[in-house]
């Protein structure tokens, strides 16, 4: 007989996922303070503790997907998507303004709490700082992180109205990085994923911090708004009022024009490109039919040719043809973080009040220009009903002869970075996605130092 008590497998399932199911709030009221509960950081980071043996118990009594299924995911992680899988629920189009609701709870309860440490610095009642910290990485051990303070801001949208973004900052810019500091002045414009119906600058808040505090970056989350109130183009619209907006005043963060880095997860992975391709090309007939008086014009083309190239792009597991189907749907099209009938309700919702095709060159950058694309660095996600089309544009990329890197992220599913601080293994591959972007990053600016011509 044991000296305690062991608790049986069941007693155990059943204790996570009533921890699970506490976290989503029944109504929107107090949707701040549930925010910082974080009890899905503490339960699921605490089952990843556990030893292997015992998770693979858990995974066979919930019958989650096995080694050899998904052989580079490990215990811990198919647990998380088996749990997931228990607790999902059939979506519908009626549904998403609760899903957001659900959704930023959740992904925010599942955040590390050190990225939401707050004190008053002495600017203003709307900037926070979180102290420094240490995180792990197996191979180099504790690799030390600037602290970053952040600000929410209010700029106009693509239609005049208010548009929140948020801005981080390396709190001591002459801390060393993990990257050469000749890459330290430049800024991230970043868009959120979520089907273009979900999200907000909340649920990618702990990414953007890491960006910030591994690379010394500013950063500026841009909270879009989103269909189905919001229809194809609106949030390719309001990234371009974003990317203006912050092409006029990156000096105030501490870079140039000419050093704006574009980044998005997933419909965020989209409208980055999408940006780079209207910034890089801009074209009137592109934009011309779209029922809005205004947006065709002549002085709205002149505006985006006199933006600023973007340095460079990050895209996440992005949406790159919302018309085609791709082999991955069939191999990853169920039973993941993602699946067919989710991606159907989000495009439903972005497209049908839309006048324009799911083939637009405004909404599939597959379709759109990218013969003169800026330098680009594509991320897919090997367990990912996206992967092979955001493979796809990479490849059409390199035959274009633009300068592109793609990565696949091993073992990892549709919207990994939302498990970067709970699962190591997706953390560690977080970190090296960060990393990496950086250092292409900096090649791309020496390169461009290299070529300039000397007096």
């Amino acid at each position: 007989m044991p000296i305690l008590p062991i608790p049986s497998l069941q007693a155990l399932v059943t204790k996570v996922v009533k921890t699970v199911k506490m976290t989503t709030p029944h109504s929107t009221a107090g949707k701040r303070s549930s925010y910082q509960l974080h009890q899905l950081y503490y339960v699921l980071k605490a089952l990843g503790r556990l030893p292997t043996p015992l998770l693979e118990r858990l995974n066979d009594y919930l019958d989650a997907p096995n080694a050899k299924q998904y052989k580079h995911a490990d215990a811990h992680l198919r647990l998380i998507l088996a749990i997931s899988s228990k607790l999902k629920r059939p979506l519908n189009i009626n549904q998403l303004v609760e899903l957001r609701h659900r959704f930023a709870t959740d992904v925010v309860a599942m955040q590390d709490p050190k990225v939401w440490q707050q004190s008053n610095v002495g600017v203003n009642n709307n900037t926070r700082t979180n102290i420094s910290f240490k995180s792990k990485n197996r191979r180099n051990g504790l690799v030390k992180q600037l602290g970053v303070s952040w600000q929410d801001k209010t700029i106009t949208n693509a239609d005049g109205d208010d548009m929140a973004i948020r801005c981080y900052r390396a709190r001591d810019s002459n801390q060393q990085s993990n990257v050469k500091r000749s890459t330290d002045k430049i800024v991230m414009l970043f868009f959120h994923g979520g089907g273009f119906c979900i999200g907000n600058i909340d649920t990618h808040h702990e990414f953007c911090h890491r960006v910030c505090a591994q690379t010394g970056w500013a950063v500026v989350s841009v909270d879009y708004r989103l269909a189905p109130e919001y229809p194809a183009p609106t949030a390719l619209r309001d990234s371009l009022a974003a990317y203006a907006w912050l092409a006029e005043h990156c000096q105030t963060l501490g870079a140039p024009p000419s050093r704006i880095v574009l980044a998005g997860d997933s419909a965020g992975g989209c409208l980055a490109i999408l940006t780079s391709q209207q910034v890089t090309e801009p074209s009137k007939t592109q934009w011309q039919g779209l029922g809005e008086d205004d947006i065709a014009d002549n002085s709205f083309i002149s505006r985006l040719q006199d933006l600023p190239r973007p340095l460079a792009q990050l895209s996440l597991y992005p949406v790159t043809d919302i018309a085609t189907d791709y082999p991955s749907w069939a191999l990853y099209g169920q039973g993941l973080l993602l699946d067919h009938d989710d991606i159907e309700v989000f495009d439903s919702a972005y497209m049908q009040h839309s006048v324009l095709p799911r083939s637009h060159t405004l909404v599939s950058p597959m379709h759109g220009n990218n013969t003169h694309m800026c330098p680009s660095y594509i991320v897919a996600a090997e367990l990912d009903i996206l992967r092979d089309e955001a493979l796809a544009y990479a490849a059409q990329l390199q035959k274009k002869g633009i300068l592109v890197q793609s990565h696949t992220v091993i073992g990892a599913p549709h919207g990994f970075i939302h498990l970067m601080s709970i699962n190591a293994e997706l953390g560690r591959k977080t970190d090296y996605v960060i990393n990496q972007f950086a250092k292409f990053v900096g090649e791309v600016i020496s390169t461009e130092v290299s070529v300039l011509p000397t007096e």
